[in-house]
């Protein structure tokens, strides 16, 4: 398994100058403006693509899923690619909003994470899209409990043929937006973009479907991972900075004990309640949860003093992002990031109670 270079860090500061909604939203629609003024100056781009689908990703996450189902029958690009980019508050550009609409496909994560599209695609009725959030509750063999590999693909594809809004019936009760590191909503994106792929370009649909299923059976290297975690060291108690990657952390059946002040504070850019940041801190210097997990992408004072504390406890810190490191794909990226949050967690259950 290749390693994964760890990403650049950034101040969050930068983050919470850019947070605010509206001005997201005025650059968005500016986008949507420049780009219908230029439509009416310019020739339409080629719409056969010399022969290829174009498939649009909002971030590197969801370009890399899309990637291993189009193969080489499409160009994939993705919007938000950098370790220092945060699609919260991202700014869609013109030349973003030009890509979307020369695309075939659109692919993003949605629940509001990404919401730098949503004006853009409201200009595009009718576009073909792949909304991995509406996709989320879908049943598979990837979830927790299922051992035989490949016994629920079946009904993973059905849904997901019956398009991005078949998850608009569902009541997510406010579920965690960062679905990628959920694998059955990833495993039915993919089917997904299969469907849609397959749709706009017949002649490839076995090549699609093939590709999907060759994805699925590879998320069984994560799932097994996080299987196996919660079958050694189930209900053990860790910390986070910032719930990313709660989904990962409910495969493997670990139990969080960070405030919740402390990580809605966080993950809004906000500085958590003097009293989130205490309890926090008794966590890890108590040596009451077992890992740290730490978001790189989301630094700031506060994120870098509780690490401190970890670290001076002695507590494993596993480091997790929201975008793909350099020179890997989206399963090696969930592999070693798995394979990482088991060392530690072994490393925990060997270390003394204090």
């Amino acid at each position: 398994m290749p390693s994964v270079p760890v990403p650049f860090r950034r101040d969050r500061s930068r983050i919470r100058a850019r947070r605010a909604r509206g001005t997201g939203a005025a650059i968005g629609l500016a986008a949507v403006a420049a780009l219908s003024l230029g439509a009416c100056s310019t020739a339409p781009s080629d719409p056969a693509h010399d022969g290829r689908l174009s498939v649009v990703a909002s971030t590197n996450v969801w370009g890399s899923v899309a990637a291993a189902v189009a193969g080489d029958h499409a160009d994939i690009t993705s919007i938000v690619t950098g370790p220092s980019a945060d699609p919260h508050s991202y700014e869609a550009s013109p030349r973003d909003a030009a890509a979307l609409t020369d695309a075939d496909l659109v692919v993003y994560n949605g629940g509001g994470y990404d919401g730098f599209l949503d004006d853009i695609l409201d200009s595009m009725r009718g576009k073909p899209t792949v909304n991995a959030y509406d996709l989320h509750d879908t049943e598979s063999d990837l979830h927790a409990g299922h051992e035989e590999h490949g016994s629920d693909t079946g009904h993973v594809a059905d849904v997901a043929a019956e398009g991005t809004h078949a998850g608009h019936g569902h009541d997510h009760g406010g579920a965690n937006e960062h679905v990628w590191y959920d694998l059955p909503t990833v495993d039915t994106v993919a089917h997904r973009i299969a469907a849609e792929l397959s749709a706009l370009d017949p002649a490839n649909a076995d090549a699609y479907t093939a590709n999907a299923e060759a994805f699925h059976g590879k998320l069984h290297q994560v799932a097994d991972i996080t299987a196996g975690i919660a079958a050694a060291h189930p209900q053990t108690a860790i910390a986070q900075t910032e719930p990313i990657a709660h989904y990962l952390l409910a495969a493997a059946d670990l139990q969080d004990r960070t405030p919740t002040d402390f990580t809605r504070a966080i993950e809004e850019g906000n500085d958590p309640p003097p009293a989130a940041i205490a309890a926090t801190r008794d966590l890890l210097s108590g040596k009451k949860v077992g890992v740290l997990v730490y978001n790189t992408q989301t630094e700031d004072k506060v994120t870098l003093d509780i690490r401190s504390v970890a670290e001076s406890a002695g507590i494993p810190v596993v480091e997790v992002t929201e975008t793909l490191p350099d020179g890997v794909d989206y399963v090696q990226w969930q592999t070693a990031t798995a394979e990482r949050l088991a060392s530690a967690i072994d490393t925990a259950a060997g270390r003394p109670a204090a």
